[in-house]
C-alpha cells in the first residue's frame, strides 16, 4: 500500500537541510515538511530539559500537519531528546546519530573511528556510545570543530581559510591511525571535499546525512509507508524566525530556491 503523507524533518536551524537533500535524492517521490527552529538555535548551549521541550514542540507541530514519519536532523536533539520522545510518538522516528554510527562500524576495517562535530555533540559522547553499542571493540577518537558551521553557512567550504581550519582541527587524527571518520554535524557534509583532502584518501568519510537517508528509506519500506506517486512533489519549509537568512543560506545548501518557505509560531500551535 502506498502512503502519500509527508515525511517530517526537524532541525534546530539550517544544517538539517543536508539531511533533507539526502532524503529527497534517495526518495524522490516523497513529500517533505522541513522545520527549522531558527528562533531558538543553537540547541547545543541548552539543558537536556529545554532541548527535550523544544524537540517535543517541533514534533507536535509536524504531527499536526499529518506526517507519517519524523526524522530528527539535529545531533543535539538526537542525543538528548529523541530517546525519551520516541515512546510518545504515534509515527516512526529516526535521529542522525545511530545511522552515522552504524555505517562507520560497517566501513571500518581496524575499528579505529574518528568523529567530528560541534562542541555539544562531542561533549555528549553520543556517537562514541552508539559506535560501541554496535562494535564493542571500537576505538573512538573525537574532536569538536565549531568553525566548520559558519564556514559552511557563509559558502566558504572550498576556500583556503577552510583548508587551514581543517588542517588545524584534524591534525591529531593522524597519530590515532583512524580509517573512518564520521561527519557528526549536519553542516559538515558541505565541507566533505576539504575534509577529505586534509585527511587523505586512506580514510573513509561517513556522511551522516546520507546514512540517515538510507535508514529512513529502509524504515519507510519495512513499514509499508513509501509513496507511490509520479511527477514532481512539492516540499514545504517552515522556520520559527525571519525567513530571509534561511532562504538565502538554504538555497546555497540545496542549490535551488526554497519555493515554499513560511515563518510560523510553533509554541502557539500546541
Amino acid at each position: 500500500m502506498a502512503d502519500s503523507r509527508p515525511i517530517g524533518v526537524f532541525d534546530s536551524g539550517i544544517g538539517g537541510l543536508t539531511v533533507f537533500r539526502a532524503i529527497a535524492e534517495r526518495l524522490p517521490r516523497e513529500r517533505i515538511l522541513y522545520l527549522g527552529d531558527t528562533a531558538r538555535v543553537p540547541y547545543g548551549t541548552k539543558s537536556r530539559e529545554t532541548v527535550s521541550r523544544y524537540t517535543r514542540e517541533s514534533a507536535r507541530f509536524l504531527l499536526r500537519r499529518g506526517i507519517k514519519a519524523l526524522v530528527v536532523a539535529c545531533n543535539t536533539a538526537s542525543a538528548l531528546a529523541l530517546p525519551s520522545l520516541q515512546g510518545e510518538l504515534p509515527v516512526p522516528s529516526l535521529g542522525v546519530i545511530e545511522p552515522g554510527a552504524h555505517r562507520a562500524c560497517r566501513l571500518s576495517r581496524s575499528g579505529r573511528i574518528g568523529v567530528i562535530g560541534t562542541e555539544a555533540t562531542i561533549r555528549s559522547g553520543a556517537y562514541r556510545e552508539a559506535i560501541r553499542r554496535t562494535r564493542a571493540d571500537a576505538e573512538v577518537a573525537a574532536a569538536a570543530c565549531p568553525l566548520f558551521v559558519p564556514l559552511a553557512e557563509e559558502g566558504w567550504a572550498e576556500t583556503e581559510v577552510a583548508r587551514l581550519v581543517a588542517e588545524t582541527y584534524l591534525a591529531d587524527f593522524a597519530a590515532r591511525e583512524i580509517d573512518t571518520m564520521v561527519l557528526g554535524c549536519t553542516h559538515y557534509p558541505l565541507l566533505k571535499g576539504v575534509i577529505g583532502k586534509v585527511l587523505g584518501p586512506g580514510i573513509r568519510l561517513v556522511d551522516s546525512a546520507e546514512a540517515t537517508a538510507a535508514e529512513a528509506a529502509d524504515l519507510l519500506g519495512k513499514g509499508g509507508l513509501l509513496a507511490d506517486g509520479e511527477g514532481a512533489v512539492e516540499h514545504h519549509f517552515y522556520v520559527t524566525d525571519s525567513s530571509s537568512r534561511f532562504g538565502e543560506v538554504g538555497s546555497r545548501f540545496l542549490g535551488m530556491p526554497l519555493a515554499r518557505l513560511e515563518q510560523v509560531d510553533i509554541t502557539g500551535d500546541l
